[in-house]
Formats: structure tokens, C-alpha cells, sequence
């Protein structure tokens, strides 16, 4: 067998920084073990698996596609940075004709259009809700040690716990902050955790000007110690920050290694637009 794999940087216009993930172009239907496999055999964050929905479909003509995300140990149910990656390649390599793209997921349908040079995605906006700290203080100890918690919040419908600190931290020190994630799982006790966020109030002033808010993300739950970029997460984060700055359109960082930025748009139906730009940067082709 024989199937089409690309990785593509997401969140980002320079190859080797953003968010990478595989890409597989699926023509015929692929067993159900395979696709966790080679997931594990890409060993990036995510593989996103495109897939036809119907026998007649062309991914060149086609404006509705299936589509499935892997991460090495699991299947998840929203990625957003492989969903950039996904549209990347159907836009950029197969040369799709159609202004928008519709992806059938686990999530719903999710929507991605081409605006200039960046990719828009059009995701679900998850409300969070005031968390008690004893219920995940060791958690947060693991995470964070004794630096100063401004806000504690968790996202139901996601299992995300946002952890804002202090607006008196600079970006260089949620950046240069040591988290062994790994730490995590046994640190948390109650089970609803399945991914940690580390937010931070944008400066808006200083060398990094511009930025309304900056993030971490930690997802040791799904084998994902630390994730580079993370569309989902931001589709938490907007809905917090958004209530925080009386904003609807917003720009963020996260302060990865890799690093990558967001632009963000809250929408009047309950969504947001989440737009980035990408770089492909290896075409090649599964054989086995």
C-alpha cells in the first residue's frame, strides 16, 4: 500500500518553528489499526487522516472531506494545528478549487478558508468555569511550583484546566519556566484533566508589544509532554481572555520553544475563527 504523507508546520511562515503535523491523503478506506499506527510511526503531535466521503470525490474538486486526528498513543477528538496542516495540503499541494473547505470530525464540521496568506479555521468556542484550587493544588504545584496563580479555570467540555499567573510575570518567564509534565500524571487526582494550560496577560508595551495573551500547553495524558501550537487550546483561551479584555478579535503567542502565533476572531454564533499561516516542509509517500 501506498499513501501520500506531508508534514507541515502550522501556525507559522518559517519552516521548522509552529506546530508540525503528518498528513495522510487517503484514497481508499484504511483499516482501523492502521491509522493509530502510523500515527506512532510519524511520532509527531498529531496525524491527521483526510479521507473521501463519497466514491465520485476528488481532493482537487471535492469541498467536503472526512477527517481524524492521532496522536502517538491515541486517538483525540479536535486539533486544531492539524486541521491548519490538512487544509494546507488540499489547498496548497492538490490546488483545491473551492473558497472554503468543510472537514466532517469528532467535533462537528469544521470550516477552513484562505484569507490572504493565512489559513482561517473556524472552530467551537468552550467556555470556562471557576475551578477550586484544593481540588488540583497538586497539580498546579507540579506545573507551576510557588509562582503566583492569578485565575484557575476549567473547560467541561474540553477537560482543559487554564491556569492564569500573575499579571506581574513578563513573557520570559512563562517561556523560560522548567515544567516536567510527566509530573503531571500522577500529581493529578480528580481524572477530568486531560490537558494544562499556561496563560499569561499580553504586555503592552516592551519588546514583544502586540500580543494580547501568551500560552504553554501541556498534555501528558495523550503522550504530548508539551505542545509547540494548539489550535484547541485557543479555542479555550479565546473565550477566557476575550470575557478578561472585552475583545473579540485578538492576537496571541505561544511561548513554545518552537513558538507560533494565532489570530483570533470571536464570532456572533458562538464560534471563533482561529487563523494561522504554514509551512510545508517534507512530501513524501507511506509504503507498506
Amino acid at each position: 500500500m501506498q499513501i501520500p504523507v506531508f508534514t507541515v508546520d502550522a501556525f507559522t511562515n518559517q519552516p521548522f518553528s509552529g506546530n508540525p503535523a503528518a498528513v495522510c491523503l487517503l484514497e481508499n478506506d484504511l483499516d482501523e489499526a492502521l491509522h493509530q499506527k502510523i500515527a506512532t510511526e510519524m511520532n509527531l503531535s498529531e496525524t491527521a487522516f483526510i479521507r473521501k466521503l463519497n466514491p465520485g470525490d476528488d481532493f482537487t474538486k471535492s469541498s467536503c472531506f472526512g477527517l481524524r486526528w492521532f496522536t502517538p498513543a491515541n486517538e483525540v477528538p479536535l486539533c486544531g494545528h492539524a486541521t491548519l496542516a490538512a487544509a494546507a495540503v488540499l489547498f496548497h499541494i492538490k490546488k483545491n478549487t473551492n473558497s472554503v473547505l468543510t472537514f466532517v470530525t469528532l467535533s462537528g464540521e469544521l470550516k477552513a478558508r484562505q484569507v490572504e496568506d493565512h489559513i482561517v479555521l473556524d472552530l467551537p468556542l468552550y467556555l470556562t468555569y471557576p475551578q477550586v484550587l484544593q481540588e488540583v493544588e497538586e497539580l498546579i504545584k507540579a506545573a507551576v511550583g510557588d509562582m503566583i496563580v492569578q485565575d484557575l479555570r476549567y473547560s467541561p467540555d474540553t477537560k482543559k484546566l487554564l491556569v492564569r499567573l500573575s499579571d506581574a510575570y513578563e513573557r520570559s518567564v512563562l517561556e523560560e519556566l522548567q515544567v516536567s509534565a510527566q509530573r503531571f500524571l500522577s500529581a493529578e487526582k480528580t481524572g477530568k484533566v486531560k490537558g494544562l494550560i499556561l496563560t499569561l496577560k499580553g504586555n503592552s508595551s516592551g519588546k514583544h508589544k502586540g500580543h494580547d495573551f501568551y500560552s504553554r500547553y501541556f498534555a501528558p495524558w495523550y503522550g504530548i509532554l508539551e505542545d509547540p501550537v494548539t489550535g484547541s487550546a485557543h479555542a479555550v483561551l479565546s473565550s477566557y481572555w476575550s470575557e478578561q479584555l472585552g475583545k473579540k478579535e485578538m492576537l496571541a503567542f505561544q511561548c513554545s520553544r518552537r513558538g507560533g502565533e494565532l489570530k483570533i476572531s470571536l464570532r456572533n454564533d458562538g464560534r471563533v475563527d482561529i487563523a494561522g499561516q504554514i509551512a510545508i516542509v517534507l512530501k513524501g509517500d507511506l509504503i507498506f
